[in-house]
């Protein structure tokens, strides 16, 4: 069938109930809580050691973790803002999709199996092995807790904007049921239930996202090819090339470098490799979250070019201007309001899990290394250990409602990509360091963490995503809008820099025994 046949058989965009109370939506997402409160009274029978709480007691399959990790980074962010950018700038949507798809080949090959080996709870754990264990444990627990409060602001701000767009419903009372049912997973069922929520929540979007691809490929005779040139015959070729939107050649490699290095340095991420029995299955949940992560990033490019043909580009800066609403839209167009209250409510959902994972793993920040280690000497009580996170969880759950009140109406979508610099420059260099480094000291890993996450800090300020989108000056201090190319430099420079300077002769010589568990797993837990 011609093209041009086909694009006259497209219906004509229908107005939007985008913003209306959706039975269906509201219907589906109260089905997922019902559900995953069972979960959580399920394993909360389960949940009795703090192996059990931090780790699910290191009994999940690989291929249960590889869903649970593709789960756990599958964001709300991700499935809407991808979409939504591709959707409104074109071709440069996909610096998002391979930036965040790339880290894990480097995380599977690099990290999974040395993490697994030597860590027990966090990956302080790995940093912290053959160095000085109070200082490196406080200023891992800085950087961890920046990552996370940032990545929480993001998700939280987004669950409120959202569920009104959706729902219907008021900002605040969203913000309220997204921190408090959280906040039930992770205190009542640690680990197992926040692995099984992030489970179904993978396969509702990975289903979700599918089916919506097949209904907007229906309309272009299942050919992408069809579905392309639709796009450059109403909106020129530009749409399919790069340059539309990132056109500094450093900002593009900076960016890059945050979401690909940054996915190895994400506190919620590393902590799920303590869960599988051994390095083995460390490495095959890696292998399993690659394949279902990138099938997915496939079908956001697909989900933004279609929304951008089918709902048009008007129509979606209409409702968002950001576009977050593309795929939601396209769900709505092809599908009638029975498919986008599915799609909603697994949107919402994708929240839920996204932010039980933040959480859990701050509380096993506050609890592991600082209770633990820098308070009680490394001299561990479980039973208060296990008081000290529960304690941590709800305090983490409170401040997530308190920032998603405080944030309502800011524009925080940089705040993702400050949290994927912080983890890239704070806590990936320090980490591949410690475990590839045999003269990397005590003092290099403090400096090294320090110099990333302030450099992060001051440098997203400096740069023209607050002084220019959201300040409003013309011009800012630093060209570059994420600072990763600068601070994860200089974190790794301050490390190298620092270590030789001030050799640790007892961390060098623990080097070799660490290379025996790191590799062979003798004495990992």
């Amino acid at each position: 069938m011609q093209l041009s046949l086909l694009l006259q058989a497209l219906p004509a965009p229908a107005a939007s109930t985008l913003g209306t109370a959706n039975p269906v939506s509201i219907g589906m997402f109260f089905l997922f809580v019902a559900v995953t409160l069972y979960i959580t009274y399920w394993a909360a029978k389960k949940t009795k050691t703090g192996s059990e709480f931090y780790a699910a007691g290191r009994n999940i399959s690989g291929f249960q973790n590889g869903l649970a990790l593709a789960g756990d980074y599958m964001s709300a962010a991700s499935f809407l803002g991808i979409a939504g950018m591709v959707a409104t700038k074109g071709y440069d949507g996909l610096i998002y999709s391979i930036g965040f798809l790339v880290g894990w080949p480097l995380i599977m090959f690099l990290i999974a199996e040395p993490l697994r080996n030597l860590g027990k709870y966090t990956f302080a754990d790995v940093v912290a092995y053959r160095l000085r264990q109070r200082p490196i444990r406080i200023v891992s627990s800085v950087g961890s807790l920046l990552t996370i409060a940032f990545y929480l602001i993001a998700q939280m701000v987004g669950a409120g904007g959202l569920i009104k767009t959706l729902f219907g419903l008021e900002y605040e009372i969203a913000v309220l049921v997204v921190g408090c049912v959280m906040t039930l997973y992770v205190l009542f069922g640690g680990m197992i239930a926040t692995t099984w929520v992030q489970i179904i929540k993978a396969v509702l979007l990975l289903s979700g996202a599918t089916v919506l691809v097949l209904l907007s490929l229906s309309k272009f005779g299942f050919s992408p090819g069809n579905l392309l040139e639709s796009v450059s015959t109403n909106y020129g070729q530009e749409m399919l090339a790069p340059g539309g939107y990132i056109t500094n050649p450093f900002d593009a490699l900076s960016l890059g470098l945050a979401l690909m290095l940054g996915t190895a340095g994400l506190p919620h991420i590393l902590m799920r490799f303590y869960t599988v029995p051994d390095a083995k299955a460390a490495r095959k949940s890696v292998f399993v979250a690659t394949g279902f992560i990138g099938y997915f990033y496939l079908l956001t490019f697909l989900i933004g070019f279609s929304a951008m043909a089918l709902v048009g580009k008007p129509a979606i800066e209409g409702i968002d201007k950001g576009g977050n609403m593309a795929a939601l839209l396209l769900a709505e167009q092809t599908g009638g309001t029975a498919f986008l209250g599915f799609i909603a409510a697994v949107a919402f959902a994708t929240i839920l899990a996204v932010v039980a994972g933040l959480t859990l793993s701050g509380a096993s920040s506050i609890s592991h290394d600082l209770y633990v280690h820098v308070f009680k000497n490394g001299v561990s009580n479980e039973q208060g250990e296990m008081k000290v996170a529960k304690r941590a969880t709800i305090a983490l759950g409170i401040l997530s409602i308190v920032l998603g009140l405080v944030f309502k109406g800011q524009n925080v979508a940089f705040m993702v990509g400050l949290a994927f610099s912080i983890a890239a420059s704070a806590n990936f260099p320090a980490l591949l360091m410690s475990i590839i480094w045999k003269r990397f000291t005590t003092k290099g890993a403090v400096w090294s963490i320090a110099t990333g996450a302030v450099l992060s800090l001051v440098l997203i300020v400096l740069s023209p995503t607050i002084m220019v989108d959201i300040m409003g000056y013309d011009e800012a201090i630093f060209p570059l809008k994420n600072p990763a190319l600068v601070s994860m430099s200089g974190a790794f420079l301050m490390g190298i820099v620092v270590s030789l300077l001030k050799p640790e002769p007892t961390a060098a010589a623990k080097f070799e025994s660490e290379k025996l568990r790191t590799y062979l797993g003798v004495g990992a837990e």
